[in-house]
């Protein structure tokens, strides 16, 4: 049931926060694409790419982050169910022209319920793991734009946000 005129499917009828039943629901497959940005000055682009970052490799620990935390994700963010992942894939690319790196994870299940918190979990993970292992050299770097950028499955069908890129970001756009 959702909460009264509002629409939100967190919130029963007297207003009080609750978890989903998703029982009736069927399985289907189910994936989610999320992304977002760690900017940086171009010096610490750099250190990365030549893998000279004092607290070692930077883009494999935050693949690795990324990826336990999708997996941790019911247990970060309140009522989220607990979900059987069949596959996690981050990737994070450089992106000279921001300077910084994009993040990009894709949560895939056969389930319930949708993984779009899995995804955006992963990548908010990855990009604070770049923060992290930079803030020595580059305190003014900045994490941007987390967003989902694609979903696929259950009952509300395909979403694509009409910013999504193939592969980078047009900067130019407005979220």
């Amino acid at each position: 049931m959702r909460g009264p005129a509002t629409g939100l499917t967190h919130v029963d009828a007297k207003g009080a926060a609750h978890m989903v039943d998703v029982s009736e629901k069927p399985e289907t497959e189910r994936i989610a694409v999320a992304e977002g940005r760690v900017a940086m000055s171009s010096s610490t682009l750099d250190i990365i790419a030549k893998g000279n970052a004092r607290k070692g490799d930077v883009l494999g620990t935050a693949r690795v982050a990324a990826i336990m935390a999708a997996k941790r994700t019911h247990e970060l963010i309140p009522l989220c169910h607990p979900l059987l992942l069949t596959n996690v894939t981050v990737d994070i690319e450089p992106d000279p022209a921001l300077p910084g790196y994009l993040v990009r994870a894709s949560v895939k299940t056969k389930g319930q319920t949708g993984v779009e918190m899995e995804a955006l979990t992963a990548v908010s993970i990855g990009c604070l793991t770049v923060y992290d292992m930079i803030k020595a050299v580059d305190r003014s770097a900045s994490i941007e734009g987390i967003r989902l950028i694609e979903k696929k499955g259950g009952k509300s069908g395909q979403y694509k946000s009409g910013h999504y890129r193939a592969k980078k970001r047009d900067r130019t756009s407005q979220d």
